[in-house]
């Protein structure tokens, strides 16, 4: 990642209230993918005056200018993270909501081929998968 979340709201112009600032700094330390409500608590902790409107505002606005990523995991809930995370993949668990992020250099080198294989060359590329524990899908079937 190059720079932070509040250098590159400043490197766009984006004026940065004192109540902006708070939510990128938060943002900047989260190494999950809050939702807006998760995202207001953690906010809230640090200054109890910012509105929840105030945060979903701000999540819209630096979503539009590429600073954050949305992530809908198929719970309902649009979840965030930084734009400018290095790539990786997500695996969600099913019974808990968890998102596990991971780097496979072998799907890489997959995808990549397979891109190629179908004449085209990668630009880019967005893995999810869903599954449950293993324990857990041998005690259902029991």
């Amino acid at each position: 990642m190059s720079d932070g979340i509040l250098a590159r709201c400043e490197a766009r112009g984006l004026r940065l209230t004192e109540q902006r600032r708070v939510i990128a700094r938060v943002l900047e330390e989260a190494h999950d993918h809050p939702d807006v409500e998760e995202l207001y608590a953690r906010v809230t902790a640090v200054d109890p005056r910012i509105s929840l409107a105030t945060v979903y505002r701000t999540v819209k606005l630096f979503e539009e200018q590429g600073i954050l990523e949305k992530h809908e995991f198929g719970d309902g809930r649009a979840r965030y993270e930084d734009a400018e995370r290095e790539h990786h993949d997500h695996l969600i668990d099913l019974t808990t909501g968890k998102v596990i992020e991971f780097v496979d250099p072998e799907i890489e080198k997959l995808q990549e081929r397979i891109a190629r294989k179908l004449g085209y060359r990668l630009k880019g590329h967005r893995l999810e998968l869903y599954g449950v524990p293993i324990d857990q899908e041998r005690d259902e079937e029991q």
